[in-house]
């Protein structure tokens, strides 16, 4: 489903005393964050003044936030953005989007059930598809993954031997 905002972060510390805080990315490469302008803090709009990538986590600078106290202050947010400032590539999606979908066997048809879970792995993400039984879809394009249909909130899978939670 399409969604107007997206979680990419949490406000996980201060950095500094000169207000700075520490963002760490809800999933991907933290330089995915220094590219947005704008920020949803508390449902409200937020520039930063500075944003940069330190280590696996993303400092930004907001307005108003001067010292650590006010940045503490922030500490355990959430901050999202609007999904149409993101301009990912098309047939990419946020993980958020995907929930919810309705998955289909690509050769047969048939219904498989409802994506349920998105769980990040060094290789790559696993789809949780639950229906009559639970399958674990590796989400691999053209191998695992035909299509996605966010318009028809539809899921065209490969299915393959073992990929029921239950098979041996």
């Amino acid at each position: 489903m399409k969604l107007e905002t997206i979680k990419i972060g949490r406000i996980v510390n201060a950095h500094g005393i000169r207000g700075e805080v520490r963002i760490q990315p809800r999933d991907g490469d933290p330089a995915f964050l220094t590219k947005f302008k704008t920020f949803l803090l508390n449902g409200q709009p937020v520039s930063p003044t500075a944003c940069r990538v330190h280590k696996s986590l993303v400092l930004a600078k907001f307005p108003g936030v001067d010292d650590m106290n006010a940045a503490l202050a922030l500490k355990d947010r959430d901050l999202y953005i609007r999904r149409e400032d993101a301009h990912l590539p098309e047939g990419e999606y946020f993980d958020d989007e995907l929930l919810g979908l309705d998955v289909y066997d690509a050769d047969s048809g048939a219904c498989l059930g409802e994506l349920t879970a998105v769980d990040d792995y060094p290789a790559h993400k696993i789809y949780t598809v639950r229906g009559q039984r639970e399958m674990l879809v590796p989400a691999v394009k053209d191998v695992f993954i035909q299509s996605i249909d966010m318009e028809e909130n539809r899921m065209d899978i490969h299915v393959w031997e073992g990929m029921a939670a239950d098979e041996n």
